[in-house]
């Protein structure tokens, strides 16, 4: 079960991996032993995957993002999973996701303009064994991009309410 200082630990570390274990210990209010056996606990059972920078793309010459649809061809007799991980090997590609609905994989790339994603479309997405048809949707403006989860919070019907209860 996570308590409150743990839900405090995740909170923290979404906003600054880098603080040390002195400022954590701080800011959940909590001695730093305390602190630190809780995040190497956290980490032990998985709640923290990795810590990593978050660069800016467009900085370092990757502004276009795009979202694909994949259809797969069923009839080739190449599993949907083994497309799906294929793709993710590009690196252009930041996420693959198995969907419901219509198509069957949704991508999302980023590159340096329309020309590369046309370049990777044809040239690379395309020519995968089990990839039949692609739909491809150009970002024009992103409002909001994170990787935050809302650790400690439910959802009430309309809005996120600070859970009294925490997650299993």
């Amino acid at each position: 079960m996570l308590d409150e200082k743990d839900i405090a630990i995740l909170e923290a570390l979404q906003e600054n991996a880098r603080l040390t274990i002195k400022e954590l210990s701080k800011k959940i209010g909590s001695p730093i032993t305390t602190a630190h056996a809780r995040l190497k606990r956290l980490e032990k059972e998985g709640y923290i995957k990795a810590y990593r920078a978050i660069l800016d793309p467009k900085k370092l010459g990757f502004p276009t993002i795009a979202f694909i649809f994949v259809s797969f061809a069923k009839t080739q007799g190449i599993d949907q999973r083994k497309v799906a991980e294929i793709i993710s090997k590009f690196p252009e590609v930041q996420e693959v996701h198995i969907i419901t609905g219509e198509w069957d994989i949704l991508v999302k790339v980023r590159v340096e303009s329309v020309d590369e994603l046309g370049d990777f479309v044809v040239n690379k997405l395309r020519n995968v064994e089990g990839v039949e048809k692609t739909y491809t949707s150009v970002v024009l403006e992103s409002i909001k991009e994170t990787t935050k989860l809302p650790v400690g919070y439910k959802w009430g019907g309309s809005v996120w309410q600070k859970s009294t209860s925490q997650p299993p």
